[in-house]
Order: structure tokens, then sequence, then C-alpha cells
């Protein structure tokens, strides 16, 4: 068994829910490794250490439990996944600078941002494996494991609210 740490966000319907009773009820179907936040009426976040064979196990098993006791609930994000220099920074304790430059300085095989703008965002999974590969950094292999599995769960989640034509737009495409 392996330790895992990610973080699942969620959306409800049912704002007549008791919060107290929710987390009571989230820590018996087996979610009681998890610090659950409660701020905006028919939001939840719950911040998982679980232990599992692979992290797609601790992270479907955290998905199936909280849906058993909200069953409205709606993902709207599996962390980490998305990430900005900073982020991925500390994550992989280096300087804000540090990883501008190191992004600057290998720009024809650092990861493409999913969105440049003010600030770009990447797939922290992206990022992980050019460290590995180009850097020849050693990445712990638990945080690799999460980061592509959220990555995975979040695109196929946005995948899936496209249209049936959109999506076959994009199948087209072949991009």
């Amino acid at each position: 068994m392996n330790e895992y740490d990610f973080t699942l966000k969620f959306a409800y319907v049912d704002q007549s829910v008791d919060d107290e009773n929710l987390i009571e009820q989230l820590g018996e179907v087996g979610c009681d490794d998890a610090i659950i936040g409660l701020g905006q009426k028919g939001r939840i976040a719950l911040q998982f250490t679980r232990q599992a064979e692979n992290a797609a196990n601790a992270i479907t098993s955290a998905i199936r439990q909280v849906k058993s006791v909200i069953p409205d609930a709606k993902l709207i994000e599996s962390t980490p996944d998305l990430m900005g220099l900073s982020d991925m920074a500390e994550l992989l304790g280096f300087s804000r600078q540090n990883m501008r430059k190191l992004m600057v300085t290998n720009i024809q095989s650092f990861p493409t941002p999913v969105h440049s703008g003010n600030t770009a965002i990447w797939h922290l999974a992206s990022v992980l494996q050019w460290f590995e590969g180009k850097q020849r950094r050693v990445i712990e292999s638990g945080i690799k494991e999460v980061a592509l599995v959220n990555m995975h769960i979040n695109v196929t989640q946005e995948y899936a609210r496209l249209d049936k034509s959109g999506q076959a737009q994009l199948s087209a495409l072949s991009i």
C-alpha cells in the first residue's frame, strides 16, 4: 500500500443538507482520511491522505464514497493538476525565479501550457514528466501518479461537458 495526497472539490444542489450530519456520514463511508472543508453553500472540498494500491484506486474510491453520501454531487476538480509556475516551484522546492528560468531556457522542450495569458497554467503531470525526462530529476512516484490520474479525470470531465457535436468536431480534428 502507498499513501496518496489529493483534494476533491464538489458542488451539490441540496442546500438543506446539515453540515455536521454530512461530515459524520462521510466519515462513516470511509472518508475519515480527509480534512473536509465546507465554505460556500453547496460546495465541499475534501483533502485526502489515502492509502491504496495506486493513485487511481485512491482517488476513484474517494469519489465513489462522496457520491454515496451526496448523490447529486458533481466533481468540480481533482487536484493537484492545473498549476502555475509559482505553485509548481513550491511543490518542487524551487524559487519561482528558478522555475521561470528553467522554462525560458528550455522553451523548445518545456511543456506547452494549457492556458497562456497573464498567468500561464500547465498540467502538473506534463511538467513532472519533463523534469524526469529532460532534467533527469527524481520525482516522487506518488505525486506523479496523482497528477496523472487527476489530469485524466479533469480532462475527461471537461470533454464530457461538450455536447455530442462538439465532441465529434474535436475528434475529427485529430489534434
